[in-house]
Protein backbone atom coordinates (compact mmCIF):
# COMPACT_ATOMS: atom_id res chain seq x y z
CA UNK A 1 0.00 0.00 0.00
CA UNK A 2 1.06 3.66 -0.93
CA UNK A 3 -0.09 6.39 0.22
CA UNK A 4 0.07 9.75 -0.83
CA UNK A 5 0.34 13.69 0.43
CA UNK A 6 -3.45 14.01 0.34
CA UNK A 7 -4.18 10.77 2.24
CA UNK A 8 -1.70 11.90 4.90
CA UNK A 9 -3.67 14.94 5.70
CA UNK A 10 -6.71 12.77 5.89
CA UNK A 11 -5.34 10.51 8.64
CA UNK A 12 -3.24 12.73 10.31
CA UNK A 13 -4.57 15.99 12.33
CA UNK A 14 -1.07 18.03 11.53
CA UNK A 15 -1.57 20.61 9.09
CA UNK A 16 1.71 22.90 7.97
CA UNK A 17 3.98 23.60 8.86
CA UNK A 18 4.01 20.70 11.19
CA UNK A 19 2.91 17.88 8.84
CA UNK A 20 5.95 16.24 8.44
CA UNK A 21 6.02 13.51 6.04
CA UNK A 22 5.44 13.63 2.59
CA UNK A 23 4.14 10.02 1.42
CA UNK A 24 4.23 6.40 2.75
CA UNK A 25 6.05 4.25 0.04
CA UNK A 26 4.91 1.03 1.94
CA UNK A 27 2.71 -0.38 4.27
CA UNK A 28 1.99 -3.52 6.23
CA UNK A 29 -0.61 -2.76 8.50
CA UNK A 30 0.30 -4.03 12.41
CA UNK A 31 3.55 -4.32 10.89
CA UNK A 32 6.18 -1.80 8.94
CA UNK A 33 5.71 0.97 7.29
CA UNK A 34 8.47 3.11 5.00
CA UNK A 35 7.90 6.86 4.83
CA UNK A 36 9.43 9.80 2.77
CA UNK A 37 10.19 13.39 4.18
CA UNK A 38 12.13 16.11 1.97
CA UNK A 39 13.86 18.61 3.68
CA UNK A 40 14.27 22.06 1.82
CA UNK A 41 15.68 25.19 2.29
CA UNK A 42 12.24 27.06 2.87
CA UNK A 43 11.15 24.85 5.71
CA UNK A 44 10.20 27.49 8.40
CA UNK A 45 12.77 25.84 11.07
CA UNK A 46 15.91 27.92 8.49
CA UNK A 47 13.73 31.35 8.49
CA UNK A 48 15.84 34.26 10.73
CA UNK A 49 19.29 31.97 9.63
CA UNK A 50 21.53 35.17 8.36
CA UNK A 51 23.16 35.08 5.06
CA UNK A 52 26.82 33.64 5.07
CA UNK A 53 26.28 30.79 8.34
CA UNK A 54 28.01 27.81 8.26
CA UNK A 55 26.58 24.48 7.05
CA UNK A 56 26.15 23.23 10.57
CA UNK A 57 23.50 25.86 10.96
CA UNK A 58 21.37 24.38 8.51
CA UNK A 59 21.29 20.83 10.73
CA UNK A 60 17.74 19.97 10.97
CA UNK A 61 16.20 20.23 13.69
CA UNK A 62 16.15 16.62 15.95
CA UNK A 63 13.04 17.49 18.01
CA UNK A 64 11.18 17.61 14.18
CA UNK A 65 13.45 15.04 12.66
CA UNK A 66 12.03 12.82 15.85
CA UNK A 67 8.10 14.09 15.35
CA UNK A 68 8.60 13.16 11.53
CA UNK A 69 9.31 9.40 12.68
CA UNK A 70 6.44 9.59 15.02
CA UNK A 71 4.33 10.77 12.86
CA UNK A 72 5.03 7.58 10.16
CA UNK A 73 4.72 5.45 13.84
CA UNK A 74 0.98 7.29 13.98
CA UNK A 75 0.27 6.10 10.55
CA UNK A 76 1.47 2.93 10.89
CA UNK A 77 -0.82 2.43 14.06
CA UNK A 78 -3.89 4.15 12.44
CA UNK A 79 -3.78 1.79 9.53
CA UNK A 80 -3.22 -1.49 11.70
CA UNK A 81 -6.24 -0.32 14.37
CA UNK A 82 -9.54 -2.58 14.33
CA UNK A 83 -12.57 -1.02 12.25
CA UNK A 84 -14.67 1.55 14.21
CA UNK A 85 -11.75 1.80 16.28
CA UNK A 86 -11.82 6.23 17.25
CA UNK A 87 -9.47 8.76 18.84
CA UNK A 88 -6.44 10.31 17.61
CA UNK A 89 -2.72 8.35 18.77
CA UNK A 90 -0.96 11.38 20.65
CA UNK A 91 3.09 10.71 20.94
CA UNK A 92 4.10 10.24 24.79
CA UNK A 93 7.27 9.33 25.05
CA UNK A 94 10.68 8.26 23.33
CA UNK A 95 13.47 5.67 25.10
CA UNK A 96 16.91 4.94 23.06
CA UNK A 97 16.42 7.40 20.54
CA UNK A 98 19.95 8.01 18.80
CA UNK A 99 21.05 10.59 16.52
CA UNK A 100 23.96 9.68 14.20
CA UNK A 101 24.79 12.17 12.00
CA UNK A 102 22.91 15.37 10.92
CA UNK A 103 20.33 16.16 8.20
CA UNK A 104 20.41 19.46 5.58
CA UNK A 105 17.96 20.89 2.86
CA UNK A 106 18.39 18.87 0.16
CA UNK A 107 18.07 15.15 1.67
CA UNK A 108 15.81 13.30 1.36
CA UNK A 109 14.52 11.07 4.67
CA UNK A 110 13.05 7.56 5.08
CA UNK A 111 11.71 6.40 7.81
CA UNK A 112 11.50 2.41 8.31
CA UNK A 113 9.18 2.34 11.57
CA UNK A 114 7.92 -1.51 12.96
CA UNK A 115 5.01 -1.18 15.29
CA UNK A 116 6.01 -3.59 18.06
CA UNK A 117 3.13 -3.62 20.48
CA UNK A 118 -0.22 -2.36 20.92
CA UNK A 119 -1.86 -2.41 24.77
CA UNK A 120 -5.25 -0.81 26.03
CA UNK A 121 -4.90 2.02 24.09
CA UNK A 122 -0.98 2.79 23.79
CA UNK A 123 1.14 1.55 21.09
CA UNK A 124 4.93 0.43 20.97
CA UNK A 125 6.89 1.45 17.92
CA UNK A 126 11.27 1.50 16.86
CA UNK A 127 12.76 2.12 13.58
CA UNK A 128 15.09 3.91 11.89
CA UNK A 129 15.99 7.07 9.73
CA UNK A 130 17.91 7.34 6.44
CA UNK A 131 19.39 9.44 3.97
CA UNK A 132 20.03 7.15 0.84
CA UNK A 133 22.57 4.44 2.48
CA UNK A 134 23.43 6.59 5.66
CA UNK A 135 21.58 5.57 8.78
CA UNK A 136 20.79 9.36 10.46
CA UNK A 137 18.59 8.03 13.38
CA UNK A 138 17.57 4.84 15.92
CA UNK A 139 14.43 5.01 18.03
CA UNK A 140 14.64 2.12 20.59
CA UNK A 141 11.32 2.90 21.39
CA UNK A 142 8.43 5.60 21.23
CA UNK A 143 4.80 5.19 22.93
CA UNK A 144 1.78 6.83 21.97
CA UNK A 145 -1.88 6.87 23.34
CA UNK A 146 -4.94 7.14 22.05
CA UNK A 147 -7.16 9.75 22.83
CA UNK A 148 -11.16 10.90 21.66
CA UNK A 149 -10.79 13.35 19.18
CA UNK A 150 -12.87 15.63 21.12
CA UNK A 151 -11.07 15.59 24.27
CA UNK A 152 -8.11 17.56 21.99
CA UNK A 153 -8.89 21.29 21.21
CA UNK A 154 -8.96 22.14 17.87
CA UNK A 155 -8.38 18.86 16.72
CA UNK A 156 -10.97 16.76 13.95
CA UNK A 157 -12.34 13.90 13.53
Amino acid sequence: MRLEHGELRALLPHRYPMLLLDRVESVEPGTTLEAVKAVTGCEPCYRGIAEGQPTDRYAYPASLLIESFGQGAAVLWLLSRQPGTAGLPMFTAARDCVLLRPVYPGDVIRHRVRLEQVVHGAAFASGSSWVGTDQVAEFGSMMAVVRPADAIAGARE
